[in-house]
């Protein structure tokens, strides 16, 4: 049952993650209204919101590319990964879904596309994954986002990279979001960009922490040899 209540809470993340933010996007290109500065700070406070609602809960990873990453550095069991990928991507799809509901003449549902070449969105996309990633593992304890500074500082990363780089590639960062408005709107063009750039860059920060971590760690053991 308490199994159950995670895998509930990532749905529920990744619902509210991908409804607000590419609801922001699709009432955007409809009535002009929120404008692309409202729809990065509008992605940056639903991943805020979610960390304070639900990372006691389950974490609130709300992204694939962050469960997937938190295995791979041995912070999370191997029992939750598929169970939190299959919640999360529900909770998208069913977000997806209710927006074609709403909104059933809108061509792809806030999807991510590439503007320029899609070799340019693959390099923004695995490098804002991967700064994203970094921030993650560097301000939460294991594999929970928790706590009054992590909200701030990984929700506050994903407004300030989609308020750049949005424009460009769609700053996704989370296959998640990227998969289900793409598929349910049957936009899916270079929709593979976003699935791998945005896994590879989460396990490229694994990378670098794990690098971060040993030099720390080879310091410390320097100076007290030093003592």
């Amino acid at each position: 049952m308490k199994d159950l209540r995670k895998y509930l809470a990532e749905a529920i993340g990744t619902f509210c993650l991908v409804f607000a933010g590419t609801g922001a996007v699709v009432v955007n290109n409809l009535h002009g209204s929120v404008s692309h500065v409202g729809v990065a700070l509008t992605f940056g406070l639903i991943v805020m919101a979610m960390i304070y609602a639900i990372g006691e809960v389950s974490g609130a990873h709300i992204n694939p590319a962050v469960t997937l990453a938190f295995w791979v550095a041995r912070q999370f069991e191997t029992r939750h990964v598929l169970p939190y990928i299959v919640a999360q991507v529900f909770g998208a799809f069913v977000a997806s879904v209710a927006l074609r509901l709403m909104f059933p003449t809108h061509e792809n549902l806030g999807s991510t596309l590439p503007v320029g070449s899609w070799q340019q969105s693959f390099i923004f996309e695995f490098i804002l994954t991967a700064i994203l990633m970094f921030v993650i593992l560097r301000v939460c304890a294991g594999s929970r986002e928790t706590g009054i500074m992590a909200g701030i500082a990984i929700g506050g990363t994903v407004g300030l990279e989609a308020m750049f780089a949005g424009p460009v590639c769609g700053a996704s960062m989370n296959p998640a979001r990227s998969l289900a408005p793409a598929v349910v709107s049957g936009t899916l063009d270079h929709l593979w960009v976003y699935l791998v750039a945005t896994i590879a860059g989460a396990m490229f920060a694994v990378a670098i922490e794990f690098v971060f971590e040993k030099l720390d760690t080879d310091g410390e053991v320097a100076i007290d040899k030093l003592s």
